[in-house]
């Protein structure tokens, strides 16, 4: 009973934590690719510009990994907002 009680009262919280937590690694990944590195200083770096022109434009539309890492990523943030404005709309 406490168990189901706890997953009631923390629901929001557990979710955004189980769907949030792939997001460093997806991230990496998509800096990795928009600003061809496998540095991983490219993380903690406040470089945004490009990061944002890759997410929104096609910095490199003959390379079928990039395509493919920017569709899975835009989702995957698309389904975060998602996530905030069932939040909201629940609160």
């Amino acid at each position: 009973m406490e168990l189901l009680y706890f997953v009631r009262t923390y629901f929001w919280l557990i979710l955004f934590f189980l769907w949030g937590f792939p997001l460093f690694r997806y991230r990496s990944e998509f800096r990795q690719k928009v600003y061809r590195t496998d540095d991983w200083k490219i993380n903690i770096q406040p470089r945004f510009w490009k990061e944002w022109q890759g997410l929104l434009g096609n910095l490199y539309p003959e390379d079928e990994d990039y395509l493919r890492l920017r569709n899975f990523y835009r989702f995957y943030l698309l389904v975060y907002l998602g996530l905030f404005i069932a939040w909201k709309w629940n609160s």
